[in-house]
Formats: C-alpha cells, sequence, structure tokens
C-alpha cells in the first residue's frame, strides 16, 4: 500500500504503523515479510509525505484470505485513526 501522510501528524503514524499496523498484519500468518519505504518525490505539496509499505505473500490464496478476512477491519482501524490525515492506495503487484 501506498501511503500519503500529513505531515503535521508523519510521526505519529510512523509510531503507529510500525508498532500496531504492520505486526497486524504479520500476525495474520497471511505474509512472510514486510517491508517500508519513504517515497522520494518532490510533488510540490510540503504539507503531505509519502510511504510504501509492501508485504510479501506465498501466493495468491493468502491475499485472498488477506482480502477476505482481515482486510476491512484493519483498513477501517487505519481510516479512523487518521481520518482525514492521509490518502492510501493498493496495488497488487507479481514479481516476473
Amino acid at each position: 500500500m501506498t501511503v500519503g501522510i500529513d505531515r503535521d501528524v508523519e510521526q505519529q503514524w510512523l509510531q503507529w504503523i510500525r508498532e500496531k499496523h504492520i505486526p497486524d498484519m504479520m500476525k495474520t500468518g497471511l505474509f512472510v515479510e514486510s517491508r517500508m519505504f519513504k517515497v522520494l518525490h518532490d510533488d510540490g505539496d510540503d504539507s503531505t509525505v509519502s510511504y510504501s509499505i509492501q508485504y510479501f505473500a506465498e501466493g495468491i490464496e493468502q491475499i485472498n484470505r488477506y482480502l477476505e478476512n482481515f482486510a476491512p477491519l484493519l483498513i477501517e482501524e487505519h481510516r479512523r485513526k487518521f481520518l482525514n490525515k492521509h490518502v492510501v492506495f493498493q496495488t497488487l503487484l507479481e514479481e516476473v
């Protein structure tokens, strides 16, 4: 997922994402690894900063189980915690 987070809550978000959200994702048992990156670009908007968080699964079956059983709750928790302070988009990738 890629998250654009308002700078005024960036540090709070970073702490929460590292201590709560990523561990919760990994506790599902459906992912084997996670990585987080800060997006380095200048889009002219100094009020937000973007991060990419990648979760790696063994296969599409695990992704589908996550989407069906865990995603709604975890997405809603993130939305409520940082309401009107972020934008999120998800991309499903396959290594080639």
